[in-house]
């Protein structure tokens, strides 16, 4: 950039003086800064945009290199559900052919149906066990071991074991 000290820029004064005159000086010179001040505006606007460019540039790069990624990830991902399934079905299939010959293998042997006996027994585990759930503990236990009857409010708690003269006089705190 132009280096202008305080020396050289009165002497562009004093010339600029000389060869425009004194009533047109002041009109010369906001017209100077005017234009100035469009020349620096106008280069920034090139500046800026210039560097807009470039960062469109660099992101449609990026967006390129992140499409490209996520592609190559989806390849995997399916070619590794693929490998999972023809595992998972050869699995299946195995499975299937031990049933079969095990199936046959059952077949010949008898199932065992339940007899009266066994079903009679059954209902009486089941409506004992039911009874067991569903029944409630007796008073007489309740009063031996202390289980609480009935909810009781910290209010009413504090009257039933306030001392006795306490809860007699109407004494202030105060």
């Amino acid at each position: 950039m132009i280096d202008l000290g305080l020396s050289k820029i009165a002497i562009i004064g004093v010339v600029a003086l000389i060869v425009i005159g004194p009533e047109k000086l002041p009109k010369v010179a906001r017209m100077a800064g005017t234009l100035y001040g469009r020349a620096q505006r106008y280069l920034h606007d090139v500046k800026s945009e210039v560097s807009r460019e470039i960062e469109l540039d660099e992101l449609r790069n990026l967006h390129k290199e992140v499409q490209e990624k996520a592609q190559s990830f989806k390849s995997e991902v399916e070619s590794a559900t693929s490998d999972f399934e023809s595992s998972v079905t050869s699995h299946v299939d195995e499975v299937e052919a031990l049933w079969d010959d095990r199936a046959v293998h059952d077949s010949s042997a008898t199932t065992v149906t339940p007899t009266v006996a066994d079903i009679d027994r059954k209902a009486r585990d089941f409506r004992r066990k039911k009874l067991v759930r569903t029944s409630s503990v007796p008073a007489w236990y309740k009063n031996r071991h202390g289980t609480k009857r009935h909810v009781m409010s910290g209010a009413a708690r504090v009257r039933k074991f306030r001392p006795g003269n306490a809860s007699k006089s109407n004494s202030s705190f105060f």
